[in-house]
């Protein structure tokens, strides 16, 4: 059983990353006779073997690391295909959405989402060559999976997929709290953010991520209330500042860029409110590792929010302020939300999501 890892970049790959951290241990576990080989990045290949994976799974790596785009291409198209078929992979298993579009082995693809297809999400050259990978990886696949109903239909209308080829299978509860938290007070004390109120919002910035609308909410909010961004700073941080400085809510902002494990777990302690403002998903972990955390949610009323969501969080439209504001006050000031969420999240399990999956490669092999 081979896995395309090949995405990965430790602390970086985002909700990819977290999807095979989740996933695999607990396919291992379930199924300790399963013989588990992944192949990554020579970065992701250190970071799996220091985390001790090498307790329940074959770990390689091929030449080269994430983000360089022109040797990330030939790895996943040639060297992994060849590399499949040397160790005779039963099924070839890739995570992230991008694969071999002539794997010459049974092949199962994750399909997160196709947001780029429609939202401008990657520059002109990357989502062209996304788009053809995407399209013909999924067009040869034995199998596809998707985390939500939402982004199964989604996919299929835009790739013209037979929505029968797909299983869904929804993830487990998004990063596990852990041990290793940074002290809250001490997280709040270093952005800046002593005696206020936090609205946290995690995840990379990016256009379709839509935290713009979260700084045009800020001044709908009372003073002592604070918007913090956590995630790694791509297209748009410096608008989100720029645009806090201009509605004179700069010291309620905080683009605060990548955070370890540590650092936002003690966020996650601090935080009165866990808000979502993205256009589009295709799962939403944010919002289950929320839920998990007993944060209450405010988040964008679209389709893959709902079923992730549904009656424990409060929505607002994904280009009203107010409207988010309003939905960010109502989370904050409702006493069951707490218990409500965590009831929600504890049906999103890893151990589901590795029987869902391991469902999906016994059905590859048949």
């Amino acid at each position: 059983m081979g896995v395309n890892a090949l995405f990965l970049d430790p602390g970086v790959s985002g909700g990819p990353e977290t999807y095979l951290r989740g996933l695999l241990p607990a396919i291992a576990r379930a199924h300790p006779r399963l013989e588990l080989t992944i192949v990554t990045t020579r970065r992701g290949a250190r970071a799996l073997r220091a985390d001790g994976w090498v307790d329940f799974a074959r770990v390689l790596h091929l030449p080269f690391d994430e983000g360089q785009r022109e040797r990330r291409v030939l790895a996943e198209q040639v060297a992994l295909v060849a590399l499949a078929r040397r160790r005779r992979f039963d099924v070839l298993h890739s995570l992230a959405s991008t694969a071999p579009v002539r794997p010459l082995t049974r092949s199962v693809v994750t399909l997160h989402d196709v947001t780029f297809f429609r939202l401008r999400t990657f520059g002109l050259i990357t989502t062209l060559g996304m788009k053809a990978v995407v399209r013909g990886a999924a067009h040869s696949a034995t199998a596809l999976i998707a985390g939500s109903a939402a982004a199964r239909d989604d996919i299929v209308a835009q790739l013209g997929i037979d929505p029968a080829r797909f299983t869904v299978v929804p993830h487990g509860a998004g990063r596990p709290s852990g041990d290793a938290v940074e002290g809250g007070p001490e997280v709040r004390a270093a952005l800046g953010l002593n005696g206020r109120r936090i609205v946290l919002s995690v995840g990379a910035v990016r256009p379709h991520k839509n935290q713009g609308l979260l700084v045009e909410a800020v001044p709908h909010l009372p003073e002592d209330v604070a918007l913090v961004v956590a995630g790694r700073r791509e297209r748009g941080a410096d608008d989100l500042e720029r645009r806090s400085r201009e509605l004179g809510v700069a010291d309620r902002v905080v683009v605060a860029g990548y955070l370890d494990d540590a650092r936002l777990e003690g966020l996650w302690k601090e935080a009165a409110c866990a808000t979502f403002p993205t256009r589009a998903e295709g799962f939403g972990l944010p919002v289950v590792e929320a839920m998990q955390r007993a944060v209450p949610v405010a988040c964008s009323d679209i389709p893959v929010l709902r079923e992730v969501g549904g009656s424990a969080v409060r929505y607002f439209g994904p280009d009203d302020a107010a409207g988010a504001a309003s939905a960010v006050l109502a989370a904050m000031a409702d006493p069951t939300a707490a218990k409500r969420g965590r009831e929600r999240a504890r049906g999103f399990t890893w151990e589901r999501a590795a029987e869902g999956t391991y469902g999906v490669y016994e059905r590859a092999l048949a």
